[in-house]
């Protein structure tokens, strides 16, 4: 996974799943998404919050729309800001392929704690 963007309230990756991802049914393991989605809400939330913030993702939900494979090539999960309160912020994300298929999205609630 590689970050391509860091904006205001928006993040992108990029992803080749490969068969190192595989589960025993011969198809990329639904972590392998929920990480990306993940990671792209996540900091988005961070973009907006600054290096000096601490918070964790309380709460993640994925939808998963058709099986990702070694062959499906190159993949782009990016995530956006919806809600951004004091101390909870929510986000969603999508994956998609060249050809703008969907794989995945997904929603997260984030928490800010300063320690």
């Amino acid at each position: 996974m590689r970050l391509l963007y860091l904006g205001d309230g928006e993040a992108s990756f990029e992803a080749f799943p490969s068969r190192k991802f595989y589960n025993p049914q011969q198809r990329t393991h639904g972590g392998y998404a929920a990480a990306l989605l993940d990671s792209a809400m996540g900091c988005a939330i961070f973009s907006r919050l600054g290096k000096e913030s601490n918070f964790g993702t309380i709460e993640l939900k994925v939808n998963f729309v058709r099986g990702i494979f070694a062959e499906t090539g190159r993949l782009t999960c990016t995530g956006k800001v919806i809600h951004f309160g004091r101390r909870i912020q929510t986000a969603e994300a999508r994956i998609i392929d060249a050809a703008g298929k969907l794989y995945a999205h997904g929603s997260g609630t984030f928490m800010v704690y300063n320690e």
